[in-house]
């Protein structure tokens, strides 16, 4: 369960946890999300609205959506989502466009705090490996969407954002079935790849993506 401990021993005014979301699917971008409150409010709220705030794939689709929108609206909470879109991660491969979209959502938080807390030392704890291009010193935390209560909220937030624009995919590629596998290579998403070729919204230079387009090009 996700806690404390990480943020209380990290030693900065403020502490923002990061995560990411997205990395796998063949279309679409990827999001990254990043969460900051006082650690004392932090105290109160994970034994009260926050109680249950976990690792997102570690919670139903109900519950991440329901936690998302108290995260959101939580009094004194900093939190930003960003993303990175598939030309991006075709441009500069997917880890550095996932590095790319937490950049982007650490500089709108840490802004907020800084318009709101000026004086304030920050830092960041971000989930898994470490991510060097981040705007304020950074801890990796492996599994930090299970230990980090911060972390575990970003994880919430940038799963529900990709989760939507998934929905927005289907609607735009009703034919795809974007809103039943998100975008990842099954092989109903597969099937469909083959029959109807790439969106603009796949990334080209997936495995199976870039295959269906040289199979494309052999038959011209």
């Amino acid at each position: 369960m996700s806690n404390l401990e990480y943020e209380s021993a990290f030693g900065y005014d403020a502490i923002i946890g990061i995560d990411e979301a997205g990395r796998g699917p063949l279309a679409g971008g990827v999001y990254a999300a990043t969460v900051s409150i006082n650690l004392d409010r932090a105290r109160v709220l994970i034994e009260n609205e926050w109680k249950g705030v976990n690792d997102s794939k570690r919670l139903s689709e109900k519950k991440r959506e329901k936690f998302a929108a108290i995260i959101k609206s939580t009094p004194d909470c900093f939190w930003a989502i960003a993303s990175a879109s598939p030309k991006e991660i075709d441009e500069l491969n997917i880890l550095r466009a996932t590095h790319l979209a937490m950049k982007r959502a650490a500089e709108q938080v840490g802004a907020k705090i800084k318009e709101n807390l000026p004086d304030s030392t920050i830092g960041i704890l971000v989930d898994g490996n470490p991510v060097k291009c981040l705007p304020y010193p950074a801890q990796n935390i492996i599994k930090g969407d299970a230990k980090s209560l911060l972390i575990a909220a970003a994880s919430i937030l940038a799963k529900t954002a990709r989760d939507a624009d998934c929905q927005r995919l289907d609607s735009l590629y009703p034919e795809y079935g974007f809103a039943r596998h998100k975008g990842y290579p099954t092989k109903d998403h597969i099937m469909m790849l083959e029959k109807f070729g790439p969106t603009p919204e796949h990334r080209v230079t997936f495995g199976p993506v870039a295959r269906v387009l040289e199979n494309q090009t052999a038959f011209l």
